[in-house]
């Protein structure tokens, strides 16, 4: 489990970038690069890392699944994700 000031501080990020998008999108079509350095750093998308939904794990994401790779195997033991049932040969 990662720490929750870090799971919190991954969701200020978030809803920084989703309040700042429409503003960076115009400011960077006009190419005014000097606002742009002005707004805050956590406003930029590229700054956003993805962590597990459950676990807040940074490694081992699955994007299509929301969640690590280690709880995507649970889940998926369990039967809790359609579709997906563990292979054997």
């Amino acid at each position: 489990m990662a720490k929750e000031s870090m799971k919190a501080r991954e969701r200020k990020r978030k809803k920084m970038v989703e309040k700042y998008a429409d503003k960076r999108a115009r400011l960077k079509a006009e190419g005014n690069y000097d606002a742009l350095h002005k707004m805050p750093r956590n406003s930029s998308k590229v700054r956003l890392h993805n962590r597990c939904s459950i676990t807040g794990r940074p490694k081992g994401y699955m994007r299509q699944f929301g969640v690590s790779r280690i709880v995507f195997r649970e889940m998926a033991s369990n039967g809790l994700i359609p579709g997906v049932k563990k292979a054997s040969w």
